[in-house]
């Protein structure tokens, strides 16, 4: 009987996967944004900790259910837990270079 195994899910897989979920108003992808504060795998389990732009976003459970089911299409996750947290409060400081300059071009 053939076992088929998976892959465990890596760290890097993880952020190229959020690298395709946006902020609908804004056009630069969550980690570019620096939204994306944690990742933990734990076998075929991964947790995301990442913020909003603003507490007051109305798209938060949108985009939080948009992370997982992306989270979800990678090879070896079997489950995904995606925690909205205020703490650090997001700035435009934490925004990557790159986005950075489309937003405030010197």
């Amino acid at each position: 009987m053939d076992e088929q195994t998976t892959e465990a899910p890596t760290e890097e897989a993880v952020y190229d996967a959020l690298r395709e979920c946006y902020d609908p108003e804004i056009p630069v992808n969550l980690v570019d944004l620096g939204l994306i504060y944690d990742v933990k795998i734990i076998d075929d389990w991964v947790g995301i900790k990442m913020t909003l732009t603003s507490p007051g976003c109305g798209m938060s459970g949108m985009i939080a259910q948009s992370v997982r089911n992306r989270v979800l299409k990678i090879s070896g996750v079997k489950d995904a837990d995606v925690r909205i947290v205020w703490e650090p409060q997001w700035n435009p400081s934490m925004m990557k270079e790159e986005a950075r300059r489309r937003f405030f071009p010197e």
